[in-house]
């Protein structure tokens, strides 16, 4: 005999009035929850479960939006219901939001580092191997664009200073802000941190690109090495 296949619960299952395709078409997307939202992009739930409801657990196995934009493409596969496609447009949705946030007319302003660390701090804090991310800021200091140059074991030894400027040159950017977490949670610099420092900032000086600060984000604080005085 053969198997039964695993009937699927789609949109179409859910009572008209909560569909969130109609939902949406109805109120606007604004009306919608997030659950909903990513409900649209999964088109379809797991036997007993409908497609909002895997929403929903996906927001809470996470940590929300956030969780959802840490997460890895693998670990996000990984979860039942999901799969390549399914991660794939989940990923695609979440950073055509990150984009159009620092496209928009109300751009981020920088002006203390607690400003800089307010755009990193909350993923940053949360990744299990080191990253290094440059914030490009026009002559107003207003973000350009966010980019990650490094993954993996930051330090003066390890980074080439020319990837570091390259989007800021391409962007041209008058000044960035670098930034990197501790997976350890203490933000305390190393020397290396201290070394690398200042290699960017003497290159920038040659570029014209005037380095703002570096950020050591750990768990729940951040340091600033311009506070520190590594900066002048």
């Amino acid at each position: 005999m053969a198997e039964r296949e695993t009937p699927f619960y789609r949109i179409t299952d859910l009572h008209e009035s909560e569909r969130p395709r109609e939902r949406l078409k109805a109120l606007g997307a604004q009306a919608l929850s997030n659950a909903e939202l990513l409900a649209i992009l999964l088109r379809v739930g797991v036997q007993g479960e409908n497609v909002v409801q895997l929403g929903q657990r996906l927001l809470q196995t996470f940590g929300g939006l956030s969780g959802l934009h840490r997460v890895s493409f693998d670990e996000l596969c990984a979860q039942h219901g999901v799969g390549e496609a399914k991660a794939a447009q989940i990923k695609a949705a979440i950073e055509l939001g990150r984009r159009l946030s620092l496209e928009s007319d109300a751009r981020p302003v920088i002006s203390s580092p607690a400003d800089a660390a307010a755009l990193l701090s909350y993923e940053m804090s949360g990744l299990e191997q080191e990253h290094l991310r440059v914030i490009l800021l026009d002559t107003r200091n207003h973000v350009l664009e966010i980019r990650e140059v490094y993954r993996g074991s930051v330090n003066s030894a390890q980074v080439r200073i020319a990837e570091v400027f390259r989007d800021a040159v391409r962007r041209n950017a008058t000044a960035i802000v670098v930034a990197h977490n501790h997976p350890s949670g203490d933000p305390t610099p190393s020397p290396e941190d201290i070394a690398l420092t200042r290699a960017l900032v003497q290159a920038g000086k040659l570029l014209d690109i005037l380095v703002l600060d570096h950020l050591i984000i750990g768990q729940g604080r951040f340091v600033s090495l311009k506070e520190r005085g590594v900066i002048g």
